[in-house]
Order: C-alpha cells, then sequence, then structure tokens
C-alpha cells in the first residue's frame, strides 16, 4: 500500500472510530414511554416517550424514535398508561419542620380540644416528668365542638389539669399561635404582670389573667426555655421529610426560612448526596449576622451535584388570619377594633430589602392581610426606584401567601414582576371560617383570587406551606382547580371564577415555580437538556373526574435520573 494509501486509510479509521464514539455517546441511560407524558413544554405538550442520558433529559419525541436510542444497558420504563408530569416542585413549607412534626404529637385531625388533649397525655405517660412536650397541628376552627373560648381562643385550664407534671406547648397549624399548660407559664415566668411583646399579644382573660394562648412573638418567651435538639435529632427530622418529599412526588423544595445552623446542616448532608431534593433554601431574614456573611459570600446555585441553592431571604409583615394577625386595612368582621400586626418593623424589612437588591439576593415576604400586602408592594416598588445592577424582573421578588390584597394593589403585582407564591390548600382548609374574618365583600374582591392574578400576568407559585398543610400536592391541585374543602364543599366551589386550569395549577406546581427560583431553564418542564426529574401518578389529573383527583397516587419519583421513590415496579 502506497504512504498516502496509508495515510487515507488511517483516516478512515479514526473518523470511524469518532463516529462509533460519538454515536455511543447518544445512547440513553433509560428511556420512558406508553404512558401520557405532559412535557409542560408550550411547543410540545405532550410526547410518547423520554430519554435520558447520565441526569439529564436527552430527549423527547416518538417512541419509534427514542428507542433508536436504545443500547444493551438502557433501562426501558414502561409506564403501562400512567401519567408522567414533570417533577413537582413545593413552592413554600419548612423541611426541618415537616419531618419534626412526625416525631412530636400530631394534632391534626383532632375533632375537639378533648381530643388533642388526649393525644398529648397519652405522650405523658412515656415522657419523663419535667421534660418539654410539644405537640403540633390544632385548629380550633375545624373542631366539631368548642370548649369555652376567650378572645375567640381556647384557654389553657383542660391541658393544665390533664398534663400537669410536663411543660406542654401546642402549635396551631398556623404555627402563629399556641397554648400552653401551667407548668410551661411557670418556668417561662409567665404571669398578669408580663408585659406584651412587641408584634404579639398574651391573651388574657376577664380578670387580667393570662389564659395560656400566645399569639404570634409572644411565643419568644417561651420557645426561648425548650432544650435544643441535638445535631442527630435534627438530621433525623430532616431525613424523615425528605422522605416524606419523595413519596409525595416531590422533586423541588422551597424552604421557607432556615437559620445559619440549618444552612450549615443542609449544607453537610449535600455534600455526602444525603439530599438529593432540588432543596432552594430561603436565609432566615432576623438574622444580621448570616445576612451579611450571605452577602458577602454572594449567592450559591446549584451546589453539591445541583441539589442546594441558597439565593433568598425569608422576612415576616404579619401573622396569620387564623389567630387574627394577618395585618388589614380595616378591623375584623369578627373582632371589631382589632386590624392584626405587624410583625417585623416596616423600616426593619425596607432595609434588608433594599441591602438585598444591591447584593443580587432574591427577597420572600410573608405578607397575608390587605395591610401587609400593600406595604410589602410599596418597599418593592421604592426598592426597584434605587440603583442597582439588577432589575424588578431580575430580582424576582415574591410575596409569600398573598391571600388578601385590596383590590387597588391587584395589578401592581405583575407592574412590578412580583410572584405571588399562594398555596391552594390554604383556601380550602381555611375559606370556611375565612368570611367570619374579613366579611363577604372582602373574601369575593380580595381573597384566593387565583385567576384575577393570572390574567394580569402574575405568576403563581403553589405549594402547601407544610407542615402547616398536609405535603400532599394531590390535596393542592385539587383546591386549585375545584376550590372545594378536601371534603368536597361546596358544589360549585367557593368563588368559582377564581379557579384555576388544570394547566395552570400544573404550571405553578412546576415551571411557574422553577422559574420562582431562578431554574427555569434547569427544571420545571420535560425538554432537552433539563434535568430528569419526574413525577408518575396512576391517573391522570389533567382528564380524571374532579373528584377523583384526591385518590391519585405517586407511584415514582425520579430526581436526576434516579428514582428516589417507587411504590411498585412499572419498568
Amino acid at each position: 500500500m502506497k504512504p498516502t494509501q496509508l495515510i487515507i486509510f488511517f483516516l478512515l479509521i479514526t473518523v470511524s472510530s469518532k463516529a462509533q464514539t460519538s454515536e455511543l455517546g447518544t445512547l440513553a441511560d433509560q428511556i420512558y414511554f406508553n404512558g401520557e407524558i405532559y412535557t409542560m413544554d408550550d411547543n410540545r405538550p405532550m410526547v410518547e416517550a423520554v430519554a435520558v442520558r447520565a441526569d439529564s433529559i436527552l430527549s423527547v419525541g416518538s417512541k419509534e424514535d427514542l428507542m433508536k436510542l436504545k443500547g444493551d444497558k438502557t433501562q426501558l420504563f414502561d409506564l403501562k398508561g400512567k401519567t408522567m408530569i414533570p417533577g413537582l416542585i413545593e413552592g413554600h413549607a419548612h423541611l426541618y419542620y415537616v419531618g419534626l412534626n412526625l416525631l412530636e404529637v400530631d394534632l391534626v385531625g383532632a375533632k375537639s380540644y378533648e381530643e388533642a388533649i388526649e393525644r398529648v397525655a397519652e405522650k405523658a405517660k412515656n415522657t419523663p416528668k419535667g421534660e418539654w412536650i410539644l405537640a403540633n397541628g390544632w385548629h380550633h376552627d375545624k373542631w366539631d365542638t368548642q370548649p369555652t373560648l376567650v378572645n375567640g381562643f381556647p384557654t389553657n385550664k383542660l391541658l393544665s389539669a390533664a398534663v400537669p407534671d410536663h411543660p406542654v406547648i401546642l402549635i396551631h397549624a398556623s404555627g402563629h399561635i399556641i397554648i400552653i399548660n401551667q407548668k410551661a407559664m411557670d418556668i417561662a415566668g409567665i404571669n398578669s404582670k408580663t408585659p406584651q411583646p412587641d408584634g404579639g399579644e398574651i391573651i388574657i382573660d376577664i380578670n387580667g389573667e393570662p389564659t395560656g394562648i400566645l399569639n404570634e412573638t409572644a411565643g419568644d418567651l417561651v420557645f426561648k426555655f425548650v432544650p435544643e435538639p441535638t445535631k442527630e435529632d435534627v438530621k433525623e427530622a430532616v431525613t424523615l421529610a425528605l422522605e416524606e418529599c419523595f413519596k409525595n412526588g416531590i422533586t423541588g423544595f422551597h424552604d421557607a426560612g432556615s437559620d445559619g445552623y440549618m444552612i450549615n446542616l443542609f449544607e453537610e448532608m449535600a455534600s455526602q448526596n444525603l439530599i438529593k431534593l432540588r432543596l432552594y433554601v430561603m436565609l432566615r431574614g432576623t438574622q444580621p449576622e448570616l445576612l451579611k456573611y450571605s452577602f458577602k459570600r454572594g449567592i450559591q446555585v446549584n451546589l453539591y451535584d445541583n441539589q442546594l441553592t441558597i439565593r433568598s431571604i425569608k422576612l415576616m409583615a404579619d401573622g396569620a388570619l387564623g389567630s387574627r394577625g394577618a395585618w388589614l386595612l380595616e378591623e375584623y368582621t369578627d373582632a371589631p377594633g382589632e386590624h392584626g400586626h405587624n410583625f417585623t418593623p416596616l423600616e426593619d424589612i425596607d432595609k434588608i430589602v433594599k441591602n438585598a437588591y444591591k447584593n443580587g439576593f432574591q427577597v420572600g415576604i410573608h405578607a397575608i392581610g390587605d395591610r401587609a400586602t400593600r406595604e410589602v408592594l410599596d418597599i418593592y416598588e421604592s426598592t426597584f426606584m434605587t440603583k442597582s445592577t439588577n432589575s424588578p424582573k431580575d430580582a424576582r421578588f415574591r410575596i409569600e401567601h398573598a391571600q388578601h390584597f385590596n383590590p387597588a394593589d391587584i395589578l401592581r403585582v405583575a407592574e412590578l414582576d412580583v410572584i405571588l407564591a399562594m398555596q391552594a390548600i390554604h383556601m380550602s382548609s381555611d375559606r370556611p371560617w375565612a368570611i367570619d374574618r374579613l366579611g363577604e365583600k372582602r373574601i369575593t374582591e380580595g381573597a384566593y383570587i387565583w385567576q384575577s392574578f393570572l390574567k394580569s400576568g402574575a405568576k403563581i407559585v403553589n405549594g402547601t406551606d407544610a407542615p402547616v398543610e398536609p405535603l400532599n400536592p394531590m390535596a393542592g391541585f385539587y383546591a386549585s382547580v375545584s376550590r372545594k374543602t378536601l371534603k368536597g364543599m361546596p358544589d360549585g366551589g367557593y368563588e368559582p371564577l377564581q379557579k384555576m386550569t388544570r394547566i395552570q395549577a400544573l404550571r405553578s406546581y412546576t415551571l411557574d415555580a422553577a422559574y420562582a427560583a431562578f431554574q427555569e431553564n434547569d427544571k420545571g418542564s420535560i425538554e432537552v437538556g433539563k434535568w430528569a426529574d419526574f413525577t408518575i401518578l396512576d391517573k391522570n389529573i389533567m382528564t380524571i373526574p374532579e373528584n377523583q383527583i384526591l385518590e391519585t397516587k405517586v407511584t415514582k419519583t425520579i430526581i436526576g435520573g434516579e428514582v428516589v421513590f417507587d411504590d411498585e415496579k412499572i419498568d
């Protein structure tokens, strides 16, 4: 063979080798097919199959085309008619407290004060005297029978009599109000002479004696005496919470306010690949040193193989509607003279927001009442007028909960590019009694007005505020499209014109939730190049009758191509 021929021969071998390597490089690790696959990509809403390579989506399209990417080691996932959607994202909840709720006394579902106390008394039987007992999830507006109420809340007399030897804290489902027994009051030194705290209230009876009810910041008077959990206790709670997320099809989680201790623990666990969840953490705004350190360090994006992002700050403007802590422009309909509470002084909020904007951090502010939502919008608007390399759209500032607005403020949300983290399940749980707090006019014109905001161009992020509400996204999806309680009431739903369509509801749990965390290019839809995060359901929530949505179960949860929850073998 001549030298020239030899050169051509070796070149052909080299090209052929490269071609084979390139072809092998495109083979899929996984192929999902034979199901109803919703992509949330407007250009391609549904596909027959999805191929995954490593942790990302390699290709979407027809089953015939994607099967050409099958190799000897490709896993085939036959969905067998099940429904696959982009991995669901919890848009506002509290990861550690989800797990802690599983470790403490659960009061969710108690039908009376007596039943709640019985659960605590049962726990006390196996708890050494003097040790603290914490219980979560009571909600007196949901009890079938009511005890004697003072200022609308039960007193601690029954609790103190039933559990006299342990300091007890009963935490309301909202997290904004607590009942403590006499033992806990004695430890905290709370009596008739204790001054009322700023931003909170010690509820007293007609004789001026404390009833054991502590509203908003008043809870700090007793929580400071509760022993700090050990690191192992905290890790156990986080691990339980992660498992709960995976069982519920949740692949992303917006953690609404963590302190420096939790941030360090999340980083430690993520560095050991123990998180797996796409965890988007908001820094707790009440820790000046944490904010100072974080501003200096800068935003932290997709750490530890995309498990952890830290670029947001959580603040509190007011309290909750159930405890009458939500800050209103006009008095509560069922409590004349009461307007709720401003939780964090507005000048402090303003200072932190402007500093965050300057340093490129997002801000999410808890605001429920119409006075609170207006004040937050005012602060955001004034902040956007300051000099910064950012723009309002770059900032993606949020209002957390955003339950009640004055009609004059509705259009301002979209105009300012503010994102609303609105938990639809709150409407389902709260609406039956919320009308007593606000009255029909305010409820109709400005409360839980999802469709009004969507039509104005605003983005809504869905979620549960767990452990305030159960973590199950199907309950939130059902509430979004039905505007009914989880018992299916009333017929037609509350204020039905504000219902979301099913595609809007799914978007609020996927693509718009990803956008709210600056991650729309990485997740939220099933598109080539995005992370392989999927939720597989046993029913098609986009087409089944409304009353079957709550029966829908998660069969698989996949994060980055890894199956983190598998209810049954479907491959």
